[in-house]
């Protein structure tokens, strides 16, 4: 292909992080400079494209600035690339579909010629103004934030996932629309799913790579001849009579063979979606999924996730004994197991903008999340309400979000708030002592037993206001004693999901 190629030097066969790659921008800035030619501009925009692609998926995480502010100070040196790799692309193709003695291909040729001059000298300006030594500095940052998440795990495959779906929908627009711009965006579409297997899913890349470098190389050729095809009208007399004739046809067949080629691999039962869909996470464990996403995404932002993690632990061990004993009748099910365990994780990510009114906050944050695959934006609603009455006021019709649910999920935003404020307050010196909750239920009264703890004046003063709202949900009062003793016993195995029937 003459397009955007293969990655052909060695070292850019292997697959390294972060790190690696911003490193590699910086040596390959030096020989840019030496020489503009193709290869040498080509692997720039290679080394410039991983960082920034890794860049965008961490944005979707991780909430520092250092990530746009990267990626903007990358952007105009990428885009000056971009636009001498295209024109070294056009003549590239000039040079091998021109038919024998045409006046065409002299004539844009010369006009090539005399952009790339144009383009070589915005791209040396572009570099000139690249500050390297602020690169350096994020390389250090970045790379230490970005080993928080493991490779090939379900928060990688879920961005792929996303990325298969935006593509798919774009492959389905652009086989029934045909147009120039809907193979563009399937072409970008395609990109960004491959950008996240080669950087973050190394052992599927293994297996996918040379399909996915192969259908982008396919579009991507579509698209460079689309471009030539531009640069031929922009040209005016010369791009006349015969010499018109024979291009458009010459570019008509290069550009439908590589069509066709791509409908080969991409359409009909066998296409590659498939391969591609059944290398990642399975459609029956999407839920689960998600909450490895929801992890690495409050991690980023709350810097005391360790209590988030244990308020989590006593909220489902509380939930699963009240499911048991019934109390609070259907509103407690697999499903509402799952909104109290991802507004549990995410309850205290508001504090990444300051500690007044947090809870306020991470209703915004949660509410504005684009839901992972397996959930809806109707649950990661009501996740964010869970999450926003964990403290301050309970919920109330005269709170716009709240009375604009139904009744049913009304009554599940009271029981999991309530739920979840006992919880958090059990923690609320933040020391995990409290190791494990069981519940014993009579006709007026619920006793909730508390392995460690210990009733202190501030402890007891603290659950009893935040106590009640799970009585208001359960309609009977709420007890907390320390738990009569037995056997030492860790409350990890309950963050696994629960069918509660």
């Amino acid at each position: 292909m003459i397009a955007e190629g293969p990655e052909h030097t060695p070292a850019f066969s292997e697959k390294r992080g972060l790190a690696h790659w911003m490193r590699r921008v910086l040596i390959e800035c030096r020989k840019v400079e030496a020489s503009f030619d193709a290869d040498a501009v080509h692997d720039l925009r290679v080394a410039l494209r991983r960082c920034r692609s890794m860049a965008a998926a961490f944005s979707e995480l991780d909430a520092d600035a250092a990530w746009p502010a990267m990626r903007r100070a990358s952007r105009k040196l990428f885009r000056r690339l971009g636009e001498l790799r295209d024109t070294q692309v056009s003549l590239g193709w000039v040079e091998k579909l021109a038919p024998a003695a045409d006046p065409t291909a002299g004539a844009l040729t010369t006009k090539l010629r005399a952009r790339e001059t144009l383009a070589v000298e915005r791209a040396r300006n572009a570099l000139e103004h690249f500050d390297r030594a602020k690169w350096k500095s994020w390389a250090k940052h970045l790379s230490q934030r970005a080993e928080q998440v493991p490779l090939e795990g379900d928060v990688f495959q879920l961005l792929a996932l996303e990325r298969w779906q935006a593509a798919r929908a774009l492959h389905r627009s652009a086989l029934r629309n045909r147009s120039r711009v809907g193979w563009h965006n399937l072409r970008i579409g395609l990109k960004r799913l491959r950008y996240v297997v080669e950087n973050f899913l190394p052992a599927r890349h293994a297996q996918w790579g040379k399909d996915l470098k192969q259908i982008q190389d396919l579009l991507g050729e579509v698209h460079d001849l689309d471009i030539l095809g531009e640069e031929l009208r922009r040209l005016g007399s010369p791009f006349a009579g015969e010499s018109r004739e024979q291009w458009e046809q010459t570019l008509a067949r290069a550009r439908e063979t590589r069509l066709a080629a791509y409908r080969q691999r991409m359409a009909g039962k066998k296409a590659l979606w498939q391969q591609w869909r059944a290398g990642l996470v399975p459609a029956g464990r999407l839920r689960e999924a998600a909450f490895a996403y929801f992890e690495a995404w409050a991690g980023y932002r709350d810097d005391t996730f360790a209590h988030a993690r244990h308020v989590t632990l006593l909220a489902l061990n509380l939930f699963d004994e009240l499911s048991k004993v019934r109390t609070a009748g259907s509103g407690l099910s697999g499903k509402t197991r799952d909104w109290l365990r991802a507004a549990a994780l995410l309850h205290n990510v508001g504090r990444s903008e300051g500690r007044r009114g947090h809870h306020k906050t991470s209703y915004r944050m949660i509410s504005e999340m684009t839901p992972p695959p397996g959930w809806t934006a109707q649950e990661m609603e009501i996740v964010a309400q869970i999450a926003r009455y964990h403290r301050g006021a309970e919920p109330a019709l005269d709170h716009s979000a709240f009375a604009a649910l139904d009744a049913e999920a009304q009554r599940a935003v009271t029981l999991l708030s309530g739920i979840l404020r006992l919880a958090a307050a059990l923690d609320a010196d933040h020391s995990s002592h409290i190791r494990r909750l069981r519940v014993e239920s009579q006709p007026e009264m619920l006793f909730i037993f508390a392995r460690g703890y210990r009733e202190e004046a501030e402890r007891s003063r603290i659950l009893a206001s935040e106590r009640h709202l799970l009585e208001r949900a359960l309609k009977k009062s709420v007890m907390i004693r320390t738990h009569p003793g037995g056997p030492r016993q860790m409350i990890l195995p309950i963050l696994q999901s629960s069918a509660v029937a």
